[in-house]
């Protein structure tokens, strides 16, 4: 993989990657071999990834090495969770070249710089409303209004389940329903697969809201990528650093 730095000395990569995605560490809550399952999070939605033909990396430690730095920076999209430490959200996001993509779940308060930096949050009503530090929004209307109290002038598509998803810009709201909808990881997973064949907010929030069992995850919560390099049968579309 070729590497550069831009004008502010951040390194660069060539786009030899769909997503990035960084898996955090064994202690962190929601991170692998913690509560949220083995591979947590960040290998679920990776493994969802793949199976709608993306080519994923997955990054244990952003600071591990030079090229698990090149591979955040050489990505098309970074995927962020917060099964992983701020320190570690932080320096992703400081490398992310591409759209940087974040999932505030598990829930947590986050730094103003990171949810600064995002450009495009994909939160669950429950992790917005811990965002926003507020009761969970009833209504179309509260989502929004707490997604613009969080980031004023930033995107968020809040995914709902079987309501469907409701993106917010700065200049509208629009409500989506879902038709098949996946779970979660598969949600996140499914949108950012549209959003990479270039399809606008809306449309791409469709798209994941109807993408159902496509992206999900096996029923009993195993995934096909383990943070030990090995890919189960997701094939050659992952790699692992």
């Amino acid at each position: 993989m070729s590497t550069r730095r831009d004008e502010h000395g951040r390194l660069l990569a060539d786009k030899t990657h769909d997503v990035a995605v960084v898996v955090g560490g064994p202690d962190v809550p929601g991170g692998p071999g913690g509560s949220d399952g083995e591979g947590g999070r960040g290998a679920r939605q990776a493994a969802a990834a793949t199976r709608l033909g993306r080519s994923v990396v997955v990054v244990a430690a952003v600071g591990q090495g030079a090229d698990a730095a090149a591979a955040v920076s050489g990505a098309r999209v970074l995927l962020l969770h917060c099964g992983v430490p701020d320190e570690e959200l932080l320096a992703a996001a400081e490398l992310c070249t591409g759209l940087l993509v974040l999932d505030p779940a598990p829930a947590r308060p986050l730094p103003e710089r990171l949810l600064a930096r995002t450009d495009l949050l994909v939160p669950g009503a429950g992790e917005l409303a811990v965002l926003a530090g507020a009761p969970v929004a009833p209504d179309v209307e509260g989502l929004a209004a707490q997604a613009r109290a969080v980031r004023p002038r930033g995107t968020t598509i809040v995914a709902r389940g079987g309501l469907g998803s409701v993106v917010v810009t700065p200049g509208g709201v629009a409500e989506v329903p879902a038709l098949r909808p996946p779970d979660g990881d598969g949600f996140v997973a499914a949108l950012v697969d549209a959003l990479l064949d270039g399809a606008g907010l809306v449309d791409a929030a469709r798209r994941a809201g109807s993408a159902g069992g496509s992206t999900d995850v096996s029923t009993d919560g195993s995934t096909d990528v383990s943070t030990d390099g090995s890919t189960g049968g997701v094939g050659e579309r992952v790699e692992v650093l």
